[in-house]
């Protein structure tokens, strides 16, 4: 690798590039799916390349390609070299990247045991065994169960004489039960919705799901859905349980606080964002307990890493503190729009991509209470868990979630079971409304698999550590 990324570097700087840095990525990708008693789908695909980056008369170029040799590093470069040349012909102003950041170094991710290693026989069991414990339950029609492994090798070099190589291994895997009914259909997933939870670990997070002691009661919640009544509509006490609440600070939190988005060269595709520049170390976010970290460095997160895309090393950096907006998610270019430094945010979805900013580990920071003290406190309310569906609007302030099931809470008891459950707000409406967060026992940070962005898009695997929270005054089921 370093024959490579040494001509790469050489080649820019020979054809008057002020900066450049190159990415080696190697990607090797496991995925199994069973679907009613049989193996539905099952791949197993690696592929590599690079991209190479440039600044030269102040405008970026990027070119890439699948086949490592040093003749293909040279071309490529000389032509990210072109494109950077035609960029600067129409620049609005010139790309300031900040001071220089160096580094070299190595990272893995910690490992017990390699989920390559693991004999496909073995995986494919647990997930039948699963599949029939989901259908054990009498009207689930579908039952679903999935296993996916990431093994990712990546280098980088810079021209300011960073040279990092990192390996990073993810772990995933989860249950869908989907029942049917006269005139409805109901699902129930396990541990995370949309098919599966994941993160940066290797087998041993697997086994720590215990797919199938849960399966049974997966399937049966999602039968008992079926004759479940509808959510009352209301304004009322929320109480979210973690899975769900991490797409809602992934969705109301993580996404309105990149930077790209706030400045509009992110709009087209994801929005932009209501936290502009002028809100930052004054806008009230949420209440006093709200606390907001974006924590690259937590082990196990999805979004957990050593460096970014672009060499800046994994970081640790407050969001919302007390309640007050401080913090954005930075890209060196960005940072140095607004006198700071990157706090390493940028990462690319292959070889083949530009870095965007991304999510980390965005975190909502555990409170103080243990989760049955929580029901007890509340007189009357809502409890939901697990999303089902999601709506936002481009600046993300106004949203509407659905979660597959809900439960009433009255006398600080959970009681009547609901179904098609949803509820809206108003982003700092909402987070003002925060007045209870329950403890590091309940905390477990969520992984996110499936975060898109960019045109052509790019699909960001991150993670968000919550655990049950309180909300007041919120609007649940359908307005009346």
């Amino acid at each position: 690798m370093r024959e490579l990324t040494d001509r790469a570097l050489n080649v820019a700087e020979i054809e008057g590039a002020t900066y450049a840095d190159i990415r080696t990525v190697r990607r090797e990708n496991q995925s199994i799916v069973v679907k009613n008693g049989k193996v539905e789908a099952l791949s197993q695909d690696e592929n590599q390349g690079f991209g190479v980056r440039v600044i030269l008369n102040g405008g970026w170029g990027f070119a890439s390609s699948s086949l490592l040799s040093l003749e293909e590093v040279e071309r490529v470069t000389a032509l990210a070299v072109e494109i950077a040349r035609a960029s600067a012909l129409v620049k609005t102003k010139e790309v300031d990247i900040g001071p220089p950041i160096v580094y070299s170094d190595t990272y893995s991710t910690p490992v017990k045991i390699d989920p390559f290693q693991v004999p496909l026989e073995r995986k494919i069991e647990l997930l039948l065994a699963a599949d029939a414990g989901m259908r054990l339950a009498e009207g689930v029609a579908v039952a679903k169960s999935n296993l996916q492994f990431v093994r990712e090798r990546k280098g980088f070099a810079s021209s300011e004489g960073s040279f990092i190589e990192q390996e990073i291994i993810e772990s995933g895997g989860g249950l869908e039960a989907t029942a049917v009914g006269e005139g409805d259909v109901q699902k129930r997933s396990y541990p995370n919705s949309f098919g599966r939870h994941q993160g940066t670990a290797g087998y041993e997070l697997i086994e720590e799901m215990d797919l199938v002691g849960n399966a049974q009661r997966v399937g049966e919640e999602a039968v008992a859905l079926l004759t479940a009544p509808q959510c009352p509509g209301m304004v009322t006490i929320l109480i979210l349980g973690a899975t769900q609440l991490a797409l809602q600070v992934h969705e109301s939190c993580g996404h309105p606080i990149e930077l790209d988005r706030v400045f509009g060269s992110e709009a087209s595709y994801a929005g932009t964002s209501f936290l502009t520049t002028e809100k930052l170390g004054t806008f009230r976010y949420g209440s006093e307990i709200v606390n907001i970290t974006a924590d690259a460095t937590i082990p196990g997160g999805l979004g957990t890493f050593g460096y970014d895309d672009e060499g800046a090393p994994a970081q640790r950096v407050p969001i919302v503190k007390d309640g007050t907006f401080v913090g954005y998610l930075t890209s060196r270019e960005t940072a140095a729009m607004l006198g700071q430094e990157s706090n390493g945010c940028m990462r690319a979805d292959g070889w083949n991509r530009i870095p965007l900013i991304r999510m980390t580990n965005i975190n909502l920071e555990p409170g103080k209470w243990d989760f049955e003290d929580l029901i007890a406190d509340t007189d009357e309310g809502i409890y939901m868990e697990m999303n089902k569906s999601w709506s936002i609007d481009d600046k993300r302030l106004n949203f509407q979630f659905g979660t597959e099931i809900a439960y009433q809470i009255k006398k600080g008891k959970l009681g009547q079971l609901y179904k098609n459950a949803t509820y809206t707000g108003i982003t700092p409406e909402f987070w003002a409304g925060c007045d209870a967060i329950c403890n590091q026992k309940h905390w477990n940070v969520w992984g996110t698999p499936n975060c898109g962005k960019g045109q052509p898009q790019q699909v960001a695997h991150v993670g968000h550590g919550t655990a049950p929270a309180r909300f007041r005054n919120v609007q649940v089921g359908v307005m009346k």
